[in-house]
């Protein structure tokens, strides 16, 4: 069976909403190289990628048209496979996706043979995947910001224990959590 890891930006107070563009803690000029280097690792352990119907858009209107990245991120998603959660997408527009309608099919995706499957943003699905019990580990790029409010990992979740596997300082501030579940 593969893992289903969930990874996702958040802040101190749990915060994974992303809409007030809280990711540039750094600034200008602060290397992050480091980070750049884990989300590489990730890349290399994972074979798949699973997004809710609304980050795949966001996803897919973005990362497809980028020339200049040198990150490695817009290649690594134009070429792994892509899965998106949706009742309602027919064609997902964007090469080597494949829609899935329910969390069974999410479910039935770590059945088959590969490695990591990563989900990332989607906060509905993540919270879907939470309560279904499918989640193996979870990688949390913490930034140091307190929102006050927005959209939580784990509101209103029932968590398993959770073991501490990983963590991981950088210097732009942010720290990495992995979690595997117990």
């Amino acid at each position: 069976m593969r893992d289903l890891v969930v990874t996702e930006n958040i802040t101190l107070d749990g915060v994974i909403d992303a809409s007030e563009g809280w990711f540039d803690v750094a600034g200008e000029g602060v290397d992050q190289s480091d980070v750049v280097e884990a989300l590489r690792e990730q890349s290399a352990a994972a074979d798949a990628v699973v997004f809710g119907r609304q980050t795949f858009e966001d996803m897919r209107s973005y990362w497809p048209k980028q020339t200049d990245d040198t990150s490695g991120v817009t290649d690594y998603l134009n070429s792994v496979a892509k899965y998106v959660v949706s009742s309602t997408m027919d064609d997902p527009e964007w090469e080597n996706s494949t829609v899935l309608r329910t969390l069974e099919d999410v479910g039935a995706l770590k059945e088959t043979t590969g490695t990591d499957i990563v989900v990332t943003g989607s906060v509905t699905l993540v919270r879907g995947l939470v309560a279904s019990g499918m989640v193996d580990e979870y990688r949390l790029f913490v930034y140091p910001v307190v929102l006050g409010q927005g959209a939580r990992l784990f509101e209103d979740a029932s968590m398993p224990v959770l073991r501490l596997v990983e963590t991981r300082p950088f210097r732009a501030g942010i720290v990495l959590l992995r979690y595997r579940v117990t």
